[in-house]
């Protein structure tokens, strides 16, 4: 389905819609890598507020050290995790087996958000608590129009 359609579909605000729209070049966009299967329905909010953009992603059981928040070109912010949760095994019981699993491992977690041109790339902080990464970018101040000189031709 098109940016488009989904846009029209959901009514989504233009600046809304490039934060959660992946991108679309070949190689980019929210994905993941590696065997493990698809990272992709890790949950994330995004929040727009009238001085910066939130991201709330849920990661728990990985270490501070094995998260990284970047900014690549055209504005792309970017959050990998190369860290993995490691199941509570060490009590078990001989003869004890998992009777259900539903808790995934996160591995080689990448995402991807290309930012508005409103977003300020230069002031990008990152915390990690309980399990959350908060990412926040700050937005630049409007820029007031400037007027523009018409030249008028005579004919």
């Amino acid at each position: 389905m098109s940016a488009v359609a989904i846009n029209h579909l959901f009514g989504l605000p233009e600046t809304i819609e490039k934060l959660i729209l992946p991108i679309s070049r070949s190689g980019e966009g929210t994905e993941s890598r590696g065997g493990g299967g698809s990272n992709n329905n890790i949950p994330i909010d995004i929040l727009e507020s009238s001085k910066e953009y939130i991201f709330y992603l849920d990661i728990p059981g990985i270490s501070k050290s094995d998260i990284q928040v970047t900014m690549e070109e055209e504005r792309t912010l970017v959050i990998k995790s190369n860290g993995k949760r490691k199941r509570d095994d060490d009590e078990s019981e001989e003869g004890s087996k998992y009777i259900r699993l539903e808790r995934r491992l996160a591995q080689n977690l990448v995402k991807k958000f290309r930012l508005p041109e409103d977003a300020d790339v230069a002031a990008v902080t990152a915390k990690y608590q309980e399990g959350v990464l908060t990412v926040v970018v700050k937005k630049l101040p409007p820029q007031p129009p400037k007027p523009k000189t018409v030249q008028i031709a005579v004919s």
